[in-house]
């Protein structure tokens, strides 16, 4: 209902391609009073990469429209699409230069959801090159997203994204405890395939424009999300990072994120601050 009304509210790019898969589309929302030019946020929605979509993902636009931000939900296709690949040919595919997705038993794979994502933002940079600037934020199976794009080599893009700010919201950022739970039942990774789509284990050493992030994490959130946070947030601060962690009171892995279409909700103040208008 959220998103229908920002749909409503706003004005809209709804599907649009940014590759050939079914599921490589985005919705944008662009400022009620564009300038020029203006930042843009990226929204990475989550599921346990088997659910949601960026259909369910405009909620939190009307805050940020209203103060010059443009608004992108990323689509992907979700496990299973299709039957999910063995991690050789997964392998295979993102191992192209540029990385690409030639085969359709690849969609719904791990690798797959990653890459799709940072395709995503080289699409956007070559479509608006006058855009201020991409803040990433991701929730749950989201964060593991858009933390996994601060790990890209963007030489293999010939493209970089000017990443400023990423706000990672409960997130996940090691997938190897996944592997013998029901969650992986649908996702079938591997322990290689966790080993190489998981955060903690590629933290890129920080360069001197490196964006600033912000971990969020829910007092209700489970003990190994929580873990999870703590621990990514100290890594990344190990690697040189600028990096805050926020531990919010009275939310739980759901409303800490459903919020953020309330205006007065301390992680949407925290947003608007995050990405200026000018």
């Amino acid at each position: 209902s959220g998103t229908e009304r920002a749909r409503a509210s706003a004005q809209t790019l709804l599907h649009v391609p940014y590759g050939n898969g079914d599921g490589e589309k985005l919705d944008i929302y662009f400022p009620t009073d564009p300038c020029e030019t203006f930042p843009l946020l990226v929204y990475i929605h989550g599921g346990y990469w088997q659910c949601l979509s960026k259909d369910d993902s405009g909620f939190a636009a009307p805050p940020l429209v209203s103060q010059g931000v443009a608004v992108v939900a990323v689509g992907y296709d979700t496990a299973p699409k299709g039957r999910c690949c063995p991690a050789e040919a997964a392998a295979a595919c993102v191992a192209q230069r540029p990385p690409t997705l030639p085969f359709a038993l690849c969609l719904g794979h791990m690798d797959a959801m990653v890459l799709q994502v940072r395709r995503s933002l080289v699409f956007l940079v070559e479509r608006y090159p006058r855009i201020r600037g991409i803040y990433l934020c991701g929730h749950s199976a989201g964060a593991h997203l858009a933390a996994m794009v601060l790990s890209t080599d963007w030489t293999e893009f010939q493209v970089v994204p000017d990443i400023k700010g990423t706000v990672l919201v409960s997130g996940v950022y090691d997938l190897e405890p996944i592997l013998h739970t029901y969650v992986n039942d649908v996702l079938n990774m591997s322990w290689e395939v966790a080993q190489r789509n998981s955060p903690m284990r590629h933290v890129a050493l920080a360069v001197p424009a490196a964006c600033e992030v912000l971990v969020a994490v829910a007092q209700h959130d489970s003990p190994e999300f929580r873990r999870q946070s703590q621990e990514y947030s100290q890594a990344l601060r190990a690697g040189g990072w600028s990096v805050s962690l926020l531990d919010l009171a009275g939310v739980d892995h759901f409303d800490i994120i459903e919020k953020l279409s309330e205006d007065s909700y301390v992680l949407t103040q925290v947003g608007r601050r995050a990405v200026p208008r000018q």
